[in-house]
């Protein structure tokens, strides 16, 4: 069902401190906290004894303590004290750890075999530490659906027309042709509209007048990692072979996506411009933008999960979504490998 192999998105970083977090990610039970030092931890949210979870014990040092006959763990989940029976610690009173890494502002956790965990495999953000972009500070909200309907949304360009028309619609985005590329880790779906006014949303944003050439760049990686690459240009600069101008205005929103279940998903994000570095109003204005669109998406797709899980005649699909089908045959495909 999961790509295990792979960095998810487990929390802001702000938020896991010194306290026990409880959290699910792909099905699992999950505690967090950080250790004196500061560094993450994340165990199996469960004692072996009778499954308490840890995280309803206490946090003492770097170890924590099960709340209901006191065996401690510590950071690799080795069981360190056994009170009631000292000396004669069962050989199985251990729990899971999992990998985890602070990078770019997130907490991230490798969900598949240990030894294959490699930071450097984390999701590249580029320009990340450049003074001159602008970021945002994001947000997250959890979605009652499965995942992979958020990662079909962020494949549609020409969703916008309809769900974000006070945001991120705009001419040419109900019918404008789309392109579909592919690379070894996912998909691309863009299109550049030629000689249209910029989207409401953009539109202050810009520094210069009149229409503009226009770049929807929808791509999802794998495991659910969405870059949605907005470019606005003056009229005539713009188009896949032409180099940037110096009015040229790039934002480009990134989306991890972390399955809690099923049924669930944990949808974090921020934006990250190439303008208005300093600008803390700017900030504001985009983040608080994408937070409404965001949620105008989460009311539809809670409700496509539901028709889709139980729908009463077979779904159709369309042109526009040749783009989604093939992510979800590439997801596919690697998590068969992984056996």
């Amino acid at each position: 069902m999961y790509l295990k192999n792979c960095w998810y998105v487990a929390a802001w970083s702000k938020d896991v401190a010194r306290e026990l977090n409880a959290e699910t990610i792909l099905g699992e039970r999950i505690v967090f906290y950080r250790k004196e030092d500061g560094s993450p931890v994340a165990l199996e949210n469960a004692c072996p004894h009778r499954k308490l979870p840890l995280s309803k014990g206490n946090l003492i040092g770097d170890t924590v303590e099960c709340g209901y006959h006191g065996l401690t763990f510590d950071c690799t989940g080795t069981c360190t004290d056994s009170p009631t029976q000292r000396g004669m610690t069962p050989r199985r009173a251990v729990v899971k750890s999992y990998p985890v890494v602070d990078r770019y502002r997130f907490l991230w956790i490798w969900m598949g075999a240990p030894e294959l965990a490699d930071p450097d495999t984390i999701f590249p953000i580029p320009n990340f530490d450049d003074a001159t972009w602008g970021k945002t500070d994001g947000g997250v909200i959890d979605i009652d659906c499965h995942y992979l309907w958020v990662c079909d949304n962020l494949l549609d360009p020409s969703h916008v027309a309809w769900v974000h028309v006070s945001s991120f619609a705009g001419a040419g985005t109900d019918d404008e042709q789309l392109n579909i590329d592919r690379h070894d880790n996912g998909v691309v779906v863009s299109r550049w509209i030629e000689g249209k006014p910029p989207s409401p949303y953009y539109a202050n944003l810009v520094r210069f007048e009149g229409n503009c050439d226009r770049l929807q760049h929808y791509e999802m990686c794998m495991p659910a990692i969405g870059v949605n690459k907005s470019i606005y240009t003056p009229v005539g600069t713009g188009g896949y072979d032409k180099p940037q101008v110096d009015q040229t205005f790039v934002n480009i929103s990134y989306n991890f996506m972390t399955p809690i279940d099923e049924d669930r998903t944990r949808y974090f994000w921020f934006q990250h411009r190439n303008d208005h570095a300093g600008d803390e109003a700017i900030s504001e204005y985009m983040n608080d933008g994408a937070r409404m669109a965001f949620l105008e998406d989460k009311e539809v797709l809670e409700e496509v999960h539901k028709g889709m899980k139980t729908p009463a005649t077979p779904h159709i699909d369309l042109g526009l979504d040749a783009g989604a089908k093939a992510f979800r045959l590439m997801l596919d495909r690697a998590i068969k490998a992984e056996g």
